[in-house]
């Protein structure tokens, strides 16, 4: 009888011990799932607003007593998108004494942000930066985007979009009433034939909204050194007829490299219309 209990005991401790396991690796499994990865480009120098930011990196510029860049932030982790690697350079530092490792910044609806760092000892250009801090990413897919932007948009429609259409980079498209003052970027039936066309005729179009959902695939073929996106690699891939795609969105927008948009983003967030 004894033995019986005995047994019995062990047994229910032993299914104890398993279940347990079993939560802890399917809620490990079900985390990691659900939280996405980007790359922040925040090494740029932010000349053209150093009349009025001079002292901290440009992302960083404050508003409303919290840095820019913490707005782009909270709005990724809407989408699930909190494994944040910061590409920095010009007083990078004071970007990683802000965030540190991610674990004590709020987000909305619970949940942590991870935040690892990757350091340009120089100008990489855009494509550069990816490259240098590609070595953290850890995902088949990624995203990227300027960290000194503020676009509202479905993170998740571009996930989706990169799967169901087998692309190798996904990117947003915003319209704009004159292409003439930027490059052209065109699409046909959700795939990129057109980028960074310079046009002299004043007429609205489709540009590079700086969005990206990129595959290590491309990111392996960034050769290292000082090296363009825009200018070196998305050229390049469309003329050797690769899988890029993307939609045009037309959510809030704003760049704040100049001190008349910065001001703007200050009301903005004043006004309501992007809240923390």
């Amino acid at each position: 009888m004894n033995n019986n209990i005995f047994r019995k005991t062990k047994i229910y401790y032993f299914m104890k011990i398993v279940e347990s396991s079993l939560k802890k690796w399917y809620n490990l499994d079900m985390d990691k799932e659900k939280r996405m990865q980007a790359i922040l480009l925040a090494g740029g120098l932010g000349t053209r607003l150093r009349s009025v930011v001079n002292d901290r990196p440009k992302p960083m510029a404050l508003v409303d007593g919290k840095p820019f860049m913490a707005y782009v932030v909270q709005e990724l982790s809407r989408y699930k998108i909190t494994d944040i690697i910061f590409a920095v350079g010009y007083k990078g530092s004071l970007v990683e004494e802000y965030f540190q490792d991610g674990s004590s910044f709020r987000l909305p609806g619970g949940g942590h942000l991870t935040a690892k760092y990757a350091y340009e000892e120089e100008l990489l250009g855009t494509a550069g930066a990816i490259k240098n801090a590609g070595r953290l990413v850890t995902e088949d897919t990624f995203f990227v985007l300027n960290a000194d932007t503020f676009y509202r948009l479905d993170y998740g429609r571009l996930e989706r979009l990169m799967t169901e259409r087998k692309l190798e980079m996904a990117l947003v498209l915003r319209q704009v009433p004159d292409v003439s003052r930027y490059g052209q970027a065109i699409l046909a039936d959700g795939y990129l034939t057109g980028f960074n066309e310079k046009t002299t005729e004043a007429k609205p179009g489709t540009i590079n909204g700086g969005v990206y959902r990129m595959s290590r695939q491309l990111l392996e073929e960034i050769p290292d050194g000082k090296v363009s996106l825009e200018n070196d690699m998305i050229p390049r891939w469309l003329s050797e007829k690769r899988r890029l795609g993307g939609f045009v969105n037309d959510g809030y927008f704003i760049d704040i490299g100049v001190p008349e948009d910065y001001f703007r983003f200050i009301q903005d967030v004043k006004k309501g219309v992007v809240t923390w």
